[in-house]
């Protein structure tokens, strides 16, 4: 019955945020404070949910970036929570295929999110250079998920190299953003589903004696033991 109710509730709760977040993009279509509303909206769904977020940003991002900010992505549940953590001025990069989904499809363009097609490599190519002269330009962080795909509890995945090649060509420096784990977590017939942690790092730039694959090496390691540490603080 909980879950039921849950789904109903959360349906039209959805809706409603996405009918709010298209009226604010067109009021401001683009603007570099549209993903962070979003994340903040989305990120509310949660306590539906009965999961208490726990979001640790050390004061050094609060200040503003650029960054480079790459997040763990472990399921579809990750537009909920994770979310949360994105700070102004941040957009991400994704699927070019995502703006064909209703309603939330047109918000993540209208946000200003980037958009690259996986399909065409020329064209990816072209957009990554467009980022990076929108970090540049206009002082905007971006948000990757480096593994490329959800991990669905198979553990942290191997990384892509696109945002350390952000990141070298614009000479911002990375934030960790690591997600406590959330596979099984989330059970709708379940009152109270506990806490997420979601701790964001340090900015720490690249290691200049370092190739593309060392430093995403590096930070792989490093969020494998963010996740460690925070998921050994929820199990004592």
């Amino acid at each position: 019955m909980l879950a039921l109710l849950r789904i109903v509730a959360i349906f039209f709760y959805f809706l409603l945020i996405n009918l709010i977040l298209i009226l604010i993009c067109l009021l401001r279509p683009f603007h570099r404070d549209n993903v962070h509303a979003a994340g903040i909206l989305y990120s509310s769904v949660s306590a539906l949910f009965g999961l208490k977020l726990d979001i640790r940003v050390p004061d050094s991002v609060k200040q503003g970036g650029p960054y480079v900010f790459i997040a763990n992505h472990q399921n579809s549940y990750d537009l909920l929570t994770i979310c949360a953590a994105a700070q102004k001025g941040t957009v991400t990069v994704g699927k070019k295929s995502l703006k064909w989904i209703p309603l939330f499809g047109q918000v993540y363009w209208l946000t200003g999110n980037i958009m690259i097609d996986r399909k065409n490599s020329g064209r990816a190519h072209d957009t990554l250079q467009g980022t990076v002269q929108k970090i540049q330009k206009k002082r905007l962080s971006v948000w990757f998920f480096p593994e490329g795909t959800r991990s669905y509890g198979r553990g942290l995945l191997p990384f892509k190299t696109g945002a350390f090649r952000i990141a070298k060509a614009t000479n911002e420096p990375i934030v960790v953003v690591t997600a406590s784990r959330l596979n099984n977590k989330i059970k709708l017939n379940r009152w109270n589903n506990g806490t997420l942690i979601i701790e964001l790092s340090e900015p720490e730039f690249m290691d200049e004696n370092k190739s593309i694959k060392q430093n995403a090496e590096y930070f792989h390691q490093k969020m494998q033991q963010q996740i460690k540490n925070i998921d050994a603080e929820l199990d004592n």
